[in-house]
């Protein structure tokens, strides 16, 4: 990916951010007005991948391949290092092909020398290229991204992906270390998940419609801008973690797309995702307020779970997960029951 793209997607994503309605808005937790519980008591921590995290949120992959993403790798990964969140570069790709963009991705571990990092790849990478990503990000693990509607919305981009299952399952079998499949905004139907499952894959973020979206970003590089009309495809979060229901005993189900706060956050956990991971609304805050204001905006986070997780009279993720009762609005009925999903699991617990 040339520097310049880099520099047109981090523009665009800033352009294109919106805290505007979504799925998550369309969702609402059942009130707990005698709740028994101190705040102080509440615990906000999770797991997944052998991995342990005190809070249940990370920053999901960025940028990376120009000097302007190098300056805001450095600050993403100061901003990481202080707060312990997980953090995954943008797509290493870029400096596979091209060596003197490899300081834009090195300067996140630079910058976080004791945090833990996931390299992000593309699908139609091989063994030895995601080897070599590992070691350019020293990460600790990997994020492969899958990226249909961006590359085919792209005009210079991929138009070509029969070896993608087969990259991803070599990949899982060869490579010792966590690894995360994840979509880029379009979310995952329950078929996807079953399919990632069966290859071998034990993590998958979803990443849904609603928060970046590389589909109208691509397409405002078009010169004609001729495909508006593909810029809604794909499942939401929310209706990505309703597809996921089935699986959620199976493997880790992370979530992303469109989050803005914590009660967002909080609905991702209650709907079964381990993690959840923001990047529009980091990228937002950290190009125009800086670290500080960055770091205050994720302690904000933190405290907003705490206070949800009271009101729901929760103290930890897995309390949140079996005890508190969510309400849909038509439309996710409607769509949970053209799925087969049985919604009553959320809206009367016993």
């Amino acid at each position: 990916m040339s520097k310049n793209r880099k520099d047109e997607h981090i523009q665009l994503a800033r352009k294109f951010y919106s805290t505007k309605e979504n799925d998550f808005d369309r969702v609402r937790f059942i009130p707990n007005a005698l709740p028994e519980i101190d705040i102080q008591h509440t615990n906000i921590s999770t797991e997944f991948l052998g991995l342990s995290f005190s809070r249940p949120f990370y920053i999901n992959a960025l940028t990376g391949g120009s000097a302007k993403a190098l300056e805001i790798n450095k600050m993403l990964g100061e901003v990481a290092g202080k707060t312990g969140v997980l953090i995954a570069s943008g797509s290493v790709v870029a400096a596979l092909k091209d060596d003197t963009l490899i300081p834009s991705f090195r300067s996140l571990r630079e910058a976080n020398p004791n945090g833990r990092i996931f390299a992000n790849i593309n699908a139609n990478t091989s063994v030895e290229m995601a080897i070599r990503a590992i070691q350019i990000t020293q990460a600790d693990g990997l994020q492969i991204h899958l990226n249909v509607a961006q590359e085919l919305i792209m005009p210079e981009g991929e138009r070509s992906f029969s070896s993608w299952r087969k990259n991803i399952q070599q990949i899982i079998q060869q490579i010792q270390l966590p690894i995360i499949v994840k979509e880029v905004g379009c979310g995952m139907s329950r078929e996807t998940i079953e399919e990632l499952f069966a290859i071998g894959v034990k993590a998958v973020d979803i990443s849904g419609v609603g928060g970046t979206n590389f589909v109208a970003i691509e397409n405002e590089r078009r010169s004609e801008k001729e495909l508006t009309h593909f810029e809604n495809w794909g499942l939401s979060t929310v209706e990505s973690l309703l597809e996921s229901q089935k699986m959620q005993r199976k493997m880790t189900i992370l979530a992303s797309g469109g989050v803005r706060n914590g009660m967002d956050i909080a609905k991702s956990l209650a709907l079964g995702a381990k993690g959840v991971g923001i990047s529009g609304a980091i990228l937002k805050i950290l190009t125009e307020k800086g670290v500080n204001a960055t770091i205050e905006w994720m302690l904000q986070l933190e405290e907003e779970l705490h206070i949800l997780f009271t009101l729901l009279g929760v103290r930890t993720i897995e309390e949140l997960q079996n005890k508190s009762e969510l309400l849909f609005d038509n439309s996710l009925r409607n769509f949970c029951l053209d799925r087969g999903i049985e919604i009553k699991n959320f809206s009367q617990k016993i």
